[in-house]
Protein backbone atom coordinates (compact mmCIF):
# COMPACT_ATOMS: atom_id res chain seq x y z
CA UNK A 1 0.00 0.00 0.00
CA UNK A 2 1.22 3.52 -0.72
CA UNK A 3 -0.98 5.60 1.55
CA UNK A 4 2.14 6.71 3.43
CA UNK A 5 5.44 8.11 2.21
CA UNK A 6 7.45 4.94 2.38
CA UNK A 7 9.13 4.20 -0.95
CA UNK A 8 12.68 2.91 -0.51
CA UNK A 9 15.30 5.62 -0.96
CA UNK A 10 16.77 5.59 -4.45
CA UNK A 11 14.10 3.26 -5.91
CA UNK A 12 11.30 4.43 -8.19
CA UNK A 13 7.82 3.03 -7.71
CA UNK A 14 5.53 1.96 -10.55
CA UNK A 15 4.20 4.52 -13.00
CA UNK A 16 0.67 4.56 -11.49
CA UNK A 17 -0.01 4.19 -7.76
CA UNK A 18 -3.09 4.69 -5.59
CA UNK A 19 -1.76 7.99 -4.21
CA UNK A 20 -1.01 9.28 -7.71
CA UNK A 21 -4.53 8.36 -8.84
CA UNK A 22 -5.94 10.18 -5.79
CA UNK A 23 -4.06 13.44 -6.29
CA UNK A 24 -4.83 13.35 -10.04
CA UNK A 25 -8.54 13.08 -9.18
CA UNK A 26 -8.22 16.06 -6.81
CA UNK A 27 -6.70 18.18 -9.60
CA UNK A 28 -9.43 16.96 -11.98
CA UNK A 29 -12.14 17.89 -9.47
CA UNK A 30 -10.70 21.34 -8.74
CA UNK A 31 -10.45 22.15 -12.45
CA UNK A 32 -13.94 20.73 -13.06
CA UNK A 33 -15.55 22.91 -10.39
CA UNK A 34 -13.77 26.04 -11.66
CA UNK A 35 -14.80 25.11 -15.20
CA UNK A 36 -18.42 24.66 -14.08
CA UNK A 37 -18.42 28.18 -12.61
CA UNK A 38 -17.47 29.85 -15.91
CA UNK A 39 -20.79 29.23 -17.78
CA UNK A 40 -22.75 30.28 -14.66
CA UNK A 41 -21.25 33.80 -14.61
CA UNK A 42 -23.78 35.41 -17.02
CA UNK A 43 -26.72 34.11 -14.95
CA UNK A 44 -25.00 35.21 -11.72
CA UNK A 45 -24.56 38.75 -13.09
CA UNK A 46 -28.10 38.93 -14.47
CA UNK A 47 -29.75 37.54 -11.32
CA UNK A 48 -27.96 40.04 -9.08
CA UNK A 49 -28.34 42.93 -11.55
CA UNK A 50 -24.58 43.54 -11.90
CA UNK A 51 -23.04 45.90 -14.42
CA UNK A 52 -19.79 44.89 -16.15
CA UNK A 53 -17.84 47.02 -13.68
CA UNK A 54 -19.63 45.45 -10.70
CA UNK A 55 -19.07 41.97 -12.10
CA UNK A 56 -15.38 42.84 -12.41
CA UNK A 57 -15.36 43.77 -8.73
CA UNK A 58 -17.10 40.49 -7.88
CA UNK A 59 -14.47 38.51 -9.77
CA UNK A 60 -11.86 40.46 -7.80
CA UNK A 61 -13.59 39.23 -4.61
CA UNK A 62 -13.00 35.66 -5.85
CA UNK A 63 -9.30 36.47 -6.26
CA UNK A 64 -9.15 38.16 -2.87
CA UNK A 65 -10.56 35.01 -1.25
CA UNK A 66 -7.80 32.95 -2.89
CA UNK A 67 -5.04 35.33 -1.81
CA UNK A 68 -6.31 35.34 1.80
CA UNK A 69 -6.75 31.57 2.11
CA UNK A 70 -3.66 30.33 0.24
CA UNK A 71 -1.09 31.38 2.90
CA UNK A 72 -3.38 30.03 5.65
CA UNK A 73 -3.47 26.67 3.84
CA UNK A 74 0.32 26.66 3.61
CA UNK A 75 0.65 27.23 7.37
CA UNK A 76 -1.83 24.45 8.16
CA UNK A 77 -0.04 22.03 5.81
CA UNK A 78 3.20 22.70 7.71
CA UNK A 79 1.44 21.81 10.99
CA UNK A 80 -0.84 18.95 9.94
CA UNK A 81 0.32 17.64 6.56
CA UNK A 82 -1.29 18.11 3.15
CA UNK A 83 -3.78 15.22 3.43
CA UNK A 84 -5.60 16.80 6.38
CA UNK A 85 -5.76 20.20 4.67
CA UNK A 86 -6.76 18.91 1.24
CA UNK A 87 -9.62 16.90 2.79
CA UNK A 88 -10.84 19.91 4.77
CA UNK A 89 -10.66 22.32 1.82
CA UNK A 90 -12.27 19.96 -0.69
CA UNK A 91 -15.24 19.48 1.65
CA UNK A 92 -15.46 23.28 1.85
CA UNK A 93 -15.52 23.55 -1.97
CA UNK A 94 -18.40 21.09 -2.49
CA UNK A 95 -21.44 23.20 -1.47
CA UNK A 96 -20.26 26.48 -2.99
CA UNK A 97 -21.56 26.06 -6.56
CA UNK A 98 -25.01 25.61 -5.01
CA UNK A 99 -24.46 28.66 -2.77
CA UNK A 100 -23.52 30.79 -5.80
CA UNK A 101 -26.55 29.51 -7.71
CA UNK A 102 -28.98 30.27 -4.88
CA UNK A 103 -27.46 33.58 -3.65
CA UNK A 104 -30.45 35.99 -3.51
CA UNK A 105 -28.57 39.30 -3.32
CA UNK A 106 -25.21 41.01 -3.83
CA UNK A 107 -24.06 40.55 -0.21
CA UNK A 108 -24.64 36.78 -0.13
CA UNK A 109 -23.24 36.54 -3.66
CA UNK A 110 -20.04 38.33 -2.63
CA UNK A 111 -19.66 36.17 0.51
CA UNK A 112 -20.21 32.99 -1.52
CA UNK A 113 -17.72 34.13 -4.15
CA UNK A 114 -15.11 35.03 -1.51
CA UNK A 115 -15.48 31.56 0.06
CA UNK A 116 -15.44 29.91 -3.36
CA UNK A 117 -12.18 31.65 -4.31
CA UNK A 118 -10.76 30.98 -0.85
CA UNK A 119 -11.46 27.26 -0.72
CA UNK A 120 -10.50 26.70 -4.38
CA UNK A 121 -7.19 28.51 -3.74
CA UNK A 122 -6.52 26.72 -0.44
CA UNK A 123 -7.30 23.36 -2.06
CA UNK A 124 -4.91 24.31 -4.87
CA UNK A 125 -2.06 24.81 -2.40
CA UNK A 126 -2.89 21.58 -0.52
CA UNK A 127 -3.19 19.38 -3.61
CA UNK A 128 0.08 20.77 -5.03
CA UNK A 129 1.79 20.01 -1.70
CA UNK A 130 0.31 16.50 -1.77
CA UNK A 131 1.54 16.05 -5.36
CA UNK A 132 5.07 16.98 -4.21
CA UNK A 133 4.81 14.31 -1.46
CA UNK A 134 3.63 11.76 -4.01
CA UNK A 135 6.55 12.70 -6.26
CA UNK A 136 8.93 12.10 -3.36
CA UNK A 137 7.33 8.76 -2.47
CA UNK A 138 7.45 7.58 -6.10
CA UNK A 139 10.80 9.25 -6.93
CA UNK A 140 9.15 10.17 -10.20
CA UNK A 141 7.90 13.49 -11.66
CA UNK A 142 4.09 13.71 -11.68
CA UNK A 143 3.38 17.44 -11.28
CA UNK A 144 2.90 18.22 -14.97
CA UNK A 145 0.35 15.44 -15.44
CA UNK A 146 -1.48 16.61 -12.31
CA UNK A 147 -1.84 20.05 -13.88
CA UNK A 148 -2.92 18.35 -17.11
CA UNK A 149 -5.78 16.74 -15.15
CA UNK A 150 -6.69 20.22 -13.87
CA UNK A 151 -6.80 21.49 -17.47
CA UNK A 152 -8.88 18.47 -18.47
CA UNK A 153 -11.31 19.07 -15.59
CA UNK A 154 -11.66 22.71 -16.58
CA UNK A 155 -12.28 21.74 -20.19
CA UNK A 156 -14.98 19.23 -19.19
CA UNK A 157 -16.64 21.62 -16.73
CA UNK A 158 -16.73 24.61 -19.06
CA UNK A 159 -17.34 22.62 -22.25
CA UNK A 160 -20.38 20.74 -20.95
CA UNK A 161 -21.68 23.56 -18.73
CA UNK A 162 -23.67 25.40 -21.38
CA UNK A 163 -25.24 22.18 -22.70
CA UNK A 164 -26.25 21.01 -19.20
CA UNK A 165 -27.64 24.45 -18.26
CA UNK A 166 -29.73 24.42 -21.46
CA UNK A 167 -31.11 20.96 -20.63
CA UNK A 168 -31.45 21.05 -16.82
CA UNK A 169 -31.49 24.74 -15.99
CA UNK A 170 -29.05 26.67 -13.81
CA UNK A 171 -30.05 24.87 -10.58
CA UNK A 172 -30.02 21.43 -12.20
CA UNK A 173 -26.53 22.15 -13.53
CA UNK A 174 -25.27 23.10 -10.05
CA UNK A 175 -26.82 19.96 -8.54
CA UNK A 176 -25.30 17.67 -11.17
CA UNK A 177 -21.88 19.35 -10.92
CA UNK A 178 -21.92 19.01 -7.11
CA UNK A 179 -22.84 15.30 -7.32
CA UNK A 180 -20.06 14.61 -9.85
CA UNK A 181 -17.51 16.52 -7.75
CA UNK A 182 -18.61 14.50 -4.70
CA UNK A 183 -18.08 11.26 -6.66
CA UNK A 184 -14.53 12.35 -7.61
CA UNK A 185 -13.87 13.09 -3.93
CA UNK A 186 -15.37 9.80 -2.70
CA UNK A 187 -13.11 7.80 -5.02
CA UNK A 188 -9.98 9.80 -4.11
CA UNK A 189 -10.61 10.13 -0.34
CA UNK A 190 -9.24 6.78 0.95
CA UNK A 191 -6.21 6.85 -1.39
CA UNK A 192 -4.88 10.36 -0.56
CA UNK A 193 -1.24 10.14 0.52
CA UNK A 194 -0.60 10.75 4.22
CA UNK A 195 2.35 13.07 4.88
CA UNK A 196 2.23 13.88 8.60
CA UNK A 197 4.67 16.55 9.82
CA UNK A 198 7.61 15.70 12.05
CA UNK A 199 6.56 15.92 15.75
CA UNK A 200 8.88 18.91 16.45
CA UNK A 201 7.35 20.95 13.61
CA UNK A 202 3.96 21.01 15.31
CA UNK A 203 5.26 23.31 18.04
CA UNK A 204 7.06 25.68 15.70
CA UNK A 205 5.48 29.02 14.94
CA UNK A 206 4.86 29.17 11.19
CA UNK A 207 6.02 32.38 9.52
CA UNK A 208 6.84 33.63 6.05
CA UNK A 209 10.24 32.39 4.84
CA UNK A 210 13.08 34.88 5.18
CA UNK A 211 15.25 33.16 2.55
CA UNK A 212 15.08 34.47 -1.04
CA UNK A 213 14.66 31.12 -2.85
CA UNK A 214 10.86 30.65 -2.50
CA UNK A 215 10.29 34.27 -3.51
CA UNK A 216 12.46 33.87 -6.62
CA UNK A 217 10.53 30.72 -7.55
CA UNK A 218 7.33 32.68 -6.91
CA UNK A 219 8.57 35.36 -9.31
CA UNK A 220 9.18 32.64 -11.92
CA UNK A 221 5.62 31.35 -11.43
CA UNK A 222 4.23 34.90 -11.61
CA UNK A 223 6.08 35.72 -14.84
CA UNK A 224 4.98 32.37 -16.32
CA UNK A 225 1.32 32.89 -15.44
CA UNK A 226 0.96 36.48 -16.65
CA UNK A 227 1.45 35.41 -20.32
CA UNK A 228 -0.91 32.48 -19.72
CA UNK A 229 -3.57 34.87 -18.42
CA UNK A 230 -2.98 37.19 -21.38
CA UNK A 231 -3.68 34.43 -23.92
CA UNK A 232 -6.66 33.02 -22.04
CA UNK A 233 -8.37 36.36 -21.40
CA UNK A 234 -7.41 38.45 -24.43
CA UNK A 235 -6.34 36.08 -27.21
CA UNK A 236 -9.79 35.82 -28.82
CA UNK A 237 -10.37 39.59 -28.63
CA UNK A 238 -6.95 40.22 -30.21
CA UNK A 239 -7.76 37.91 -33.13
CA UNK A 240 -11.22 39.43 -33.57
CA UNK A 241 -10.38 43.13 -33.27
CA UNK A 242 -6.83 43.41 -34.60
CA UNK A 243 -6.68 40.43 -37.00
CA UNK A 244 -10.25 40.73 -38.35
CA UNK A 245 -10.81 37.03 -37.66
CA UNK A 246 -14.31 35.55 -37.76
CA UNK A 247 -16.01 34.58 -34.50
CA UNK A 248 -15.29 30.90 -35.22
CA UNK A 249 -11.62 31.52 -36.08
CA UNK A 250 -11.00 33.81 -33.10
CA UNK A 251 -12.13 31.01 -30.77
CA UNK A 252 -9.41 28.76 -32.20
CA UNK A 253 -6.66 30.81 -30.52
CA UNK A 254 -7.80 29.69 -27.07
CA UNK A 255 -8.48 26.15 -28.35
CA UNK A 256 -4.98 25.80 -29.86
CA UNK A 257 -3.36 27.13 -26.69
CA UNK A 258 -5.42 24.83 -24.41
CA UNK A 259 -4.93 21.75 -26.57
CA UNK A 260 -1.14 22.00 -26.80
CA UNK A 261 -0.95 22.87 -23.10
CA UNK A 262 -2.98 19.80 -22.04
CA UNK A 263 -1.04 17.44 -24.35
CA UNK A 264 2.34 18.72 -23.20
CA UNK A 265 1.34 18.59 -19.53
CA UNK A 266 0.57 14.89 -19.90
CA UNK A 267 3.94 14.41 -21.63
CA UNK A 268 5.82 16.80 -19.34
CA UNK A 269 6.64 14.36 -16.53
CA UNK A 270 8.32 11.90 -18.90
CA UNK A 271 10.28 14.75 -20.49
CA UNK A 272 11.36 16.08 -17.07
CA UNK A 273 12.36 12.61 -15.86
CA UNK A 274 14.61 12.31 -18.92
CA UNK A 275 15.99 15.85 -19.26
CA UNK A 276 15.74 17.22 -15.72
CA UNK A 277 13.96 20.34 -14.51
CA UNK A 278 16.48 22.93 -15.69
CA UNK A 279 16.72 21.80 -19.32
CA UNK A 280 12.96 21.19 -19.54
CA UNK A 281 12.20 24.66 -18.18
CA UNK A 282 14.65 26.30 -20.59
CA UNK A 283 13.21 24.52 -23.63
CA UNK A 284 9.65 25.34 -22.54
CA UNK A 285 10.50 29.00 -21.94
CA UNK A 286 12.07 29.31 -25.40
CA UNK A 287 8.93 27.81 -26.98
CA UNK A 288 6.79 30.33 -25.04
CA UNK A 289 8.99 33.27 -26.12
CA UNK A 290 8.86 32.23 -29.79
CA UNK A 291 5.09 31.71 -29.53
CA UNK A 292 4.46 35.12 -27.97
CA UNK A 293 6.60 36.90 -30.57
CA UNK A 294 4.93 34.99 -33.41
CA UNK A 295 1.47 35.90 -32.07
CA UNK A 296 2.42 39.59 -31.71
CA UNK A 297 4.18 39.91 -35.08
CA UNK A 298 1.81 37.69 -37.10
CA UNK A 299 0.42 39.30 -40.27
CA UNK A 300 -2.75 37.19 -40.09
CA UNK A 301 -4.94 35.26 -37.65
CA UNK A 302 -3.71 31.82 -38.76
CA UNK A 303 -0.08 32.58 -37.86
CA UNK A 304 -1.19 34.20 -34.57
CA UNK A 305 -3.08 30.99 -33.69
CA UNK A 306 0.08 29.00 -34.46
CA UNK A 307 1.90 31.34 -32.07
CA UNK A 308 -0.66 30.64 -29.34
CA UNK A 309 -0.18 26.90 -29.93
CA UNK A 310 3.58 27.33 -29.42
CA UNK A 311 2.80 29.31 -26.25
CA UNK A 312 0.74 26.39 -24.95
CA UNK A 313 3.65 24.00 -25.55
CA UNK A 314 5.99 26.31 -23.65
CA UNK A 315 3.89 27.52 -20.73
CA UNK A 316 2.45 24.03 -20.07
CA UNK A 317 5.28 22.81 -17.85
CA UNK A 318 6.81 26.04 -16.55
CA UNK A 319 4.48 26.45 -13.55
CA UNK A 320 4.43 22.73 -12.56
CA UNK A 321 8.25 22.77 -12.45
CA UNK A 322 8.23 25.91 -10.27
CA UNK A 323 5.73 24.23 -7.90
CA UNK A 324 7.81 21.05 -7.68
CA UNK A 325 10.94 23.08 -6.95
CA UNK A 326 9.09 25.09 -4.26
CA UNK A 327 8.10 21.87 -2.49
CA UNK A 328 11.72 20.67 -2.38
CA UNK A 329 13.59 23.70 -1.00
CA UNK A 330 16.12 22.42 1.58
CA UNK A 331 15.20 23.39 5.14
CA UNK A 332 11.74 24.73 4.22
CA UNK A 333 8.47 22.90 4.79
CA UNK A 334 6.82 22.05 1.43
CA UNK A 335 3.50 23.67 2.40
CA UNK A 336 5.18 27.02 3.11
CA UNK A 337 7.24 27.03 -0.10
CA UNK A 338 4.28 26.03 -2.24
CA UNK A 339 1.93 28.58 -0.63
CA UNK A 340 4.40 31.39 -1.42
CA UNK A 341 4.82 30.28 -5.03
CA UNK A 342 1.12 29.61 -5.69
CA UNK A 343 0.05 32.90 -4.09
CA UNK A 344 2.56 34.91 -6.14
CA UNK A 345 1.78 32.97 -9.33
CA UNK A 346 -2.00 33.24 -9.10
CA UNK A 347 -1.85 36.90 -8.11
CA UNK A 348 -0.46 37.47 -11.62
CA UNK A 349 -3.49 35.74 -13.12
CA UNK A 350 -5.76 38.02 -11.05
CA UNK A 351 -4.06 41.39 -11.58
CA UNK A 352 -2.63 40.98 -15.08
CA UNK A 353 -5.88 40.70 -17.13
CA UNK A 354 -7.24 44.10 -16.09
CA UNK A 355 -3.81 45.74 -16.42
CA UNK A 356 -3.27 44.21 -19.87
CA UNK A 357 -6.74 45.37 -20.94
CA UNK A 358 -5.96 48.93 -19.85
CA UNK A 359 -2.58 48.99 -21.63
CA UNK A 360 -3.96 47.34 -24.79
CA UNK A 361 -6.69 49.97 -25.02
CA UNK A 362 -3.95 52.52 -25.62
CA UNK A 363 -1.29 50.62 -27.59
CA UNK A 364 -3.03 47.46 -28.91
CA UNK A 365 -2.73 43.78 -28.04
CA UNK A 366 0.00 43.08 -30.62
CA UNK A 367 2.47 45.30 -28.72
CA UNK A 368 1.48 43.66 -25.42
CA UNK A 369 2.15 40.17 -26.81
CA UNK A 370 5.51 41.33 -28.17
CA UNK A 371 6.43 42.81 -24.75
CA UNK A 372 5.49 39.79 -22.62
CA UNK A 373 8.60 37.77 -23.62
CA UNK A 374 10.58 40.19 -21.41
CA UNK A 375 8.96 38.47 -18.41
CA UNK A 376 9.84 35.08 -19.87
CA UNK A 377 13.49 36.16 -20.23
CA UNK A 378 13.52 36.67 -16.44
CA UNK A 379 12.25 33.08 -16.02
CA UNK A 380 15.05 31.95 -18.33
CA UNK A 381 17.59 33.87 -16.24
CA UNK A 382 16.46 32.07 -13.05
CA UNK A 383 16.01 28.67 -14.73
CA UNK A 384 18.93 27.11 -12.81
CA UNK A 385 16.66 27.13 -9.73
CA UNK A 386 14.55 24.42 -11.41
CA UNK A 387 17.18 21.86 -10.36
CA UNK A 388 15.38 21.68 -6.97
CA UNK A 389 12.53 19.96 -8.82
CA UNK A 390 14.93 17.13 -9.71
CA UNK A 391 15.14 16.17 -6.05
CA UNK A 392 11.91 14.21 -6.45
CA UNK A 393 12.65 12.28 -9.58
CA UNK A 394 16.36 11.93 -9.88
CA UNK A 395 16.11 13.46 -13.34
CA UNK A 396 19.05 14.65 -15.42
CA UNK A 397 20.71 18.05 -15.20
Amino acid sequence: MDSHVSAPRGARSGFITRSRAAVSLLFLMNGFVVGCWAPKIPDFAERLGLTKFELGLMILVFGLGSLVMMPIAGAQIARHGSRVVVRATVVGVLPLLMALTLAPNVITGAISLFLFGGFIGAMDVAMNANAVSVEKSMRRAIMSSCHAFWSLGGLIGSGLGGIVIAKLGILGHAQLATVLAAIFLAVAWPMILADPPHPDTKKEKTKLPMVPLPWLLGLMALFSMVPEGAVLDWGALYLRQEMDASVALSGLGFAAFSATMAIMRFAGDLVRDRLGGVKTLRICTLFAIVGMLLAGLAPNAELAILGFAFCGIGISNMVPIAFSAAGNIPGLKPGIGISVVTTMGYSGMLVAPSLIGFVAEHIGFAVVFMALPVLLLVVLAFSKLAHYADGVSGGGH
